[in-house]
Formats: structure tokens, sequence, C-alpha cells
């Protein structure tokens, strides 16, 4: 067993992991992160890159056949060899190389094998071959292990082999039936994706899709799946699921079953901090870690948690504007300087409380960021919903021969300001920025009329809303 003593040891290489190392080297700390599988992490090999990967081609597709002159030249679907040799090639077929290169250029040592915490401020490093070395953090530990697929207690579930998310970005051979339980995020991609390469899908969502966003998107989601071919069976959850020499069969609350090659569990995520070591400070293994807004554990001065890991918002970009915060005050509290944590300061990361964009890549996208209607309502703001059709704007006519697209702004009357948005409809994604930034500036409806959309695009829906208010 060896011993080696740093500023900071972090425990995951991820994106939030490579983003607290980066930013604490660059305060003048001495970083070694802890990696047991591939630098880079679930988002770069399993997750964001391989799905939004695999996903675009079928989008593709559809944009070109959207547009008379386009369509013509557009036969068939996607090539499943190519798609997934293009996947491959993205995800760097699976080689961290080029991440570890980055490591090293920012001065960050890796250390590889699996960390686990063995007292205050010490990580003990397992390396494949049984070797032990223990690491000594002189100011402070960040846990960036991110979250592990979730596999509910659904008698025989486990016994039947299901896919997990890394299954289906993984995926080498496409299965001729698909069953996805789950109507979240994973499960309405998994089943665009799916869909598109030919296979025959069916979804089991007990509440509907996408039940975290506006119920329009969730149903205009759902639609677009049926339209493709996917059962979509909502009302009913899984009682039991068994695996025979034909597949899988999965018996519903309902009383019916469904009969399908594979299955796809995609219920949600729990925290990768089971094996962690955690009982050895006196925290429950399994558990997701509680901290404040600069990442802190709480009771722990020398313990910070990183991205998925403290269940605030489970997103890469989210787990990254973290990052960026912990880094800078971990470096700032070893030098002893004054940190800056107000609301809007460079070490707090503030914008978890609410102001959370995300995009769902289905057909039609989805692109959310603050408040919901309902959500807006529980939290006592009293609000007017601005809804607007986005086919009736000239850009959405020049961009697609039938485009179809909803647009809902939530609006603060007090104050005056935006405080949610939702689009939904082809390549809505783009939108989202512009909302965040209207969002997290507080900017008032007044000022945003100053605010003047290109004509002809999409972006003009801004002007409806305003239009839709009143000055």
């Amino acid at each position: 067993m060896s011993t080696r003593e740093y500023d900071l040891v972090v425990v995951g290489a991820g994106p939030v992991g490579e983003n607290v190392a980066d930013r604490a080297v660059r305060g003048g700390l001495s970083v070694a992160v802890v990696e047991g599988e591939l630098v880079g992490g679930e988002c770069s090999y399993w997750a964001c890159i391989p799905s939004k990967a695999l996903l675009r081609p079928q989008a593709a597709l559809r944009a070109a056949r959207d547009v008379e002159g386009a369509k013509q030249a557009v036969t068939g679907s996607p090539d499943v060899a190519a798609t997934l040799a293009r996947r491959d090639a993205i995800v760097h077929h699976w080689d961290d190389a080029s991440q570890v290169r980055w490591l090293e250029g920012a001065g960050v040592q890796l250390v590889r094998g699996r960390g686990r915490l063995s007292g205050e401020r010490r990580v003990t490093v397992t390396e494949a071959d049984g070797h032990e070395t223990v690491l000594i953090a002189r100011h402070a530990v960040a846990v960036c292990t991110g979250s592990d697929p979730l596999v509910p207690d659904i008698p025989g579930l486990r016994e039947a082999r299901p896919w997990t998310s890394r299954d289906a970005t993984g995926v080498r051979e496409v299965p001729a039936s698909l069953a996805i339980i789950g109507g979240g995020v994973v499960g309405s991609e998994m089943a665009t994706l799916f869909a598109s390469l030919g296979t025959a899908v069916t979804v089991i969502a007990r509440s509907g899709l996408l039940p975290a966003v506006e119920p329009f998107a969730g149903e205009a989601v759902a639609a677009a799946l049926r339209d493709a071919g996917v059962e979509v069976r909502t009302g009913a959850g899984v009682d039991r699921v068994r695996r025979s020499e034909g597949g899988v069969v999965l018996s519903l609350s309902d009383g019916s079953q469904v009969h399908a090659d594979d299955v796809l569990v995609a219920t949600g995520r729990e925290p990768r901090t089971k094996d962690l070591g955690l009982d050895a400070i006196g925290l429950q293994p399994g558990d997701w870690l509680d901290v404040d807004d600069t990442m802190r554990v709480r009771g722990y001065d020398w313990l910070y948690a990183v991205g998925d890991v403290n269940h605030r918002a489970l997103l890469t970009h989210q787990g990254k504007y973290q990052a960026r915060a912990a880094g800078d005050i971990i470096a700032a509290r070893a030098r002893g300087d004054a940190v800056d944590d107000g609301p809007w300061g460079r070490h707090v990361a503030t914008a978890d409380h609410g102001v959370v964009p995300q995009v769902v890549f289905t057909d039609p996208e989805v692109a959310a960021v603050g408040h919901t209607e309902a959500s807006a309502i529980a939290a006592g703001i009293g609000i007017r919903v601005l809804d607007y059709d986005l086919s009736w704007l000239s850009g959405a006519s020049t961009r697609a021969d039938h485009y179809r697209g909803r647009a809902r702004a939530i609006v603060d009357e007090a104050r005056r300001v935006i405080v949610g948005a939702t689009f939904v409809g082809p390549d809505v994604a783009e939108l989202l920025h512009a909302a965040t930034i209207a969002i997290v500036g507080e900017v008032p409806l007044d000022r945003l009329w100053h605010a003047v959309p290109s004509f002809p695009t999409v972006s003009e829906v801004w002007l409806r809303w305003l239009e839709a208010y009143g000055r």
C-alpha cells in the first residue's frame, strides 16, 4: 500500500469531476482524480452523447421529409449499421485516451481504480490488480460519482435480465421488439430511437409521458410515437416480468400482457454511493448526499458532492455548472480568500433551485426551463399563461411544410417577468437559451419589447407572446 497527498481529491472523472478538478487547478491547487471506468464518465460514453448521436439520423430525415423538394430525394429509413457505426465513432469506440490527454494537459493527476472514502480527507483506491493507494486530501474531497439506473422491485424483473440505459445506448443488435418501462426522458427518447430503427416498441407509463413538464408536451410526444407505430400504454403499471426462450412477458396491473424480445427499465436513477465508503465517515451507503449551495455536504467542512450524486438536478449541464462553483470555492477556501457566496455569486449553484433548462430529444423535441403552470400556481405566484401555435409563424412555414409546435410562457403578473417557458416542435432546443437568459436575468416584459427577433425565424414567438400579453 502506498500513500500520496494532494490538496483536493476528486472521486469520479466524468464531466462533473473533470470540471471540479480543472477549476481547482486553475485556483492553484494540486488535484488527483480517481476513476474506475472511463475518463469522461456516463455522459460521454453511455448517456447524453451516444443517445443524441443515435437519435440524430431520424431527426435529419424528418427535417428533409417536411420540405417539398427535399422529401422527394429521401427514401427509406435510417441505416441501422451506419447509425451504430456513427455512434461508435462519436464515443471513440469507448476509448478514453483523448480524455486522459485533456486531464494531463490541465495538470490533473489521474488515479485509476475504485475509490472509497476510508476516513476524513482520505480516499483508498483499489486498482484492478488489487493494489491499494491511499490518497490524502489536505483541503477537500469532492464526490462526483454520478448515478445509476434504478431497477424497481417488480417481481421477476431482475431475473429477466432487463436492459438499462447503458444497454440501450450501447446496443449492437437492434431487437425486433422492445418493451420500455417508464415514460420519462430516457423512456421517451429510447422509444423514439428504436421505433426509427424498425423495432416494435411498447411503452408502459402509468402516469403518461414526460410528467415533469407541461401536459401538452407529453401529449404531443405520445401522439407522435403512436403515429410512428409505438404502442403507448398508460394508466397501468407492471406487476410481474418473466423471461422465457421467446423473450420477456410483462403482466400489467390491468390484466393485460406485453410480449417483447427485451425490456428496458427507464424508471429513474439512484445515487452511485453504495460502495463509496460512506459508512467510514458516518453517512449511509446508498444515500443521496445533501449539500448547501456551495456543494459542501452539510455537517462536513471538507466533503463536497457535485452532480447527480447530490440529487439537485440530474443533468450534465447542471452538474458542470455546480462543478465550476465547487472547484472555485474549494480553491478559494484553501487559499483563505473571502468567498462570494451570495445568491448570484460565482461560488454558488443557485440555478438548481428553479431555473433548470432541459431538452428532450424526441420527435417533436421538448425544451423547458423554469416553472410550469402547475408548479407556478403551487408556488403561490400570480401568473398569466401565454400560449402560441408555432405553426402560425412565418419562420415555421418556411422551415417546414407541415410544421407543428406550441410554445408557452408563464408570466409573474406582480413582477411582469417570465418565470417559465416550454417549447414543443422541431428543433426547439435552440430556442431554450434565450428563455433561460430572460428568466435568470429577470428581464421585464417592457424591456423585452426592445429585444427584436429576426424575421423570418421561429424566435419570433417572443414578439407574439408580448403582443398577446399587451403593453
